[in-house]
């Protein structure tokens, strides 16, 4: 048990509504997937899709309303964004029917939440801390959202490329915002070890300033 929690940071309590909401978009999307793959029935793949969408929007919301915000909700809600994603990008891509998305469109975002999750549990592991989604994670997954949602309404092109390309600058542009924050995250727990970091109260027993003495001398000669 030592072992384990000297390798993952303690997240605390994990059943709240913001967090069940998180979970209940990871369980939607399996339907969902299932039923862009077989092109299904118009309605169900809406709705769902609605409620991958509205639980992404509440989630945070509903914590930082009801006072819950959670190491678990940093977890769980970005988990499900990335896991949604993967699964929905992928079914679009190489599922039989019209219309599909793009190959490299599906490398980009494989590869670049894989190599988020790797950073956030470095990072875990390194500083105890769990980074929060960034607000361009937040904004590429909705025109991920908008993506999916043209082509199963079988949008014209031009709008479905529209929402493919916002979809793929935001999702690039975020990636380089998680590299900076990791960066960071990284460095900062070794700040204040360096060479030019400020003196610490352990430096007890040392001389003191001259300054220091001349009062000492001036209190003492005085009647």
């Amino acid at each position: 048990m030592n072992t384990v929690a000297s390798l993952w940071p303690d997240l605390g309590r994990f059943w709240t509504v913001a967090n069940a909401l998180s979970l209940t978009r990871l369980v939607v999307v399996v339907p969902l997937a299932v039923l862009l793959w077989q092109d299904g029935p118009l309605e169900w793949l809406l709705g769902l899709a609605l409620v991958a969408i509205v639980t992404d929007w509440v989630d945070g919301r509903v914590a930082r309303w009801t006072r819950t915000v959670s190491e678990w909700g940093k977890v769980i809600d970005p988990v499900a964004d990335k896991v949604a994603a993967v699964l929905t990008v992928s079914v679009l891509a190489f599922r039989p029917a019209e219309p599909q998305l793009p190959l490299w469109f599906f490398g980009l975002v494989l590869g670049r939440d894989a190599l988020i999750l790797a950073g956030g549990v470095l990072i875990a592991r390194r500083s105890g801390k769990i980074l929060m989604s960034a607000w361009a994670g937040k904004a590429a997954t909705l025109w991920l959202a908008l993506t999916v949602l043209s082509i199963i309404l079988k949008a014209d092109p031009p709008i479905l490329n529209v929402c493919l390309w916002m979809a793929t600058g935001l999702f690039v542009f975020s990636f380089g915002l998680y590299v900076v924050r990791y960066v960071r995250a990284v460095r900062s727990p070794s700040a204040g070890t360096g060479p030019d970091a400020p003196a610490s109260d352990d430096a007890v027993g040392q001389p003191s300033p001259p300054s220091a003495d001349r009062s000492t001398a001036l209190e003492a000669s005085r009647p």
